[in-house]
């Protein structure tokens, strides 16, 4: 796994159920493992892509999770259909290992958008979840109350203006990422 690239990866997404809901915005930054003796790897950053996915059943959307990520149908007028972002995203990400903060929402969207696309997920079978991260490394840090990314972008002084859109978000992740294992 030391050889794979990573793959950090967010959505936004219409709602919090994969079988109802679906992606709306998705970012992935693919970084470079570079070995560094008794120190763990340093991350170099190869690409960065993100895509606004034009929903299909914008009537099942929550209220709720497009307002929290800024969906409007003016900034999505020129958004790409799911499959074609889906087979940029398998492109990109092939062979990587996916790190994502809350693995389970994340991983369980893009699972079901490779699969209702018929597009072949060929990123390594690897996944890392900063939140487990995050508690096994800060576990005794008293002020570690929290850890959900915004918390822990407090806590590790990572700025992320933007929250809740998916380069952001990811941006940010890398940030933690990093400042987590000491990848800088």
């Amino acid at each position: 796994m030391k050889v794979h690239n990573l793959a950090f990866i967010d959505t936004e997404t219409t709602g919090t159920d994969p079988n109802k809901h679906e992606i709306i915005e998705l970012a992935v930054i693919i970084a470079k493992q570079v070995e560094r003796e008794g120190k763990g790897p340093r991350l170099e950053i190869i690409e960065e892509a993100e895509w606004k996915i034009k929903p299909q059943h914008i009537e099942t959307a929550e209220d709720e999770a497009l307002r929290i990520n800024g969906y409007n149908e003016v900034d999505w007028m020129f958004a790409v259909d799911r499959k074609k972002a889906m087979e940029e995203f398998a492109k990109k990400t092939q062979g990587a290992i996916f790190v994502s903060h809350n693995i389970v929402f994340d991983y369980a969207f893009v699972s079901k958008a490779f699969e209702e696309t018929g597009v072949e997920n060929k990123m390594h079978y690897g996944k890392l979840d900063t939140i487990s991260m995050a508690l096994a490394r800060l576990y005794d840090a008293p002020q570690a109350d929290k850890f959900s990314l915004r918390a822990l972008c407090e806590l590790l002084k990572v700025e992320n203006t933007k929250a809740h859109t998916a380069l952001a978000d990811t941006r940010a992740l890398v940030e933690v990422y990093k400042k987590i294992m000491g990848a800088h």
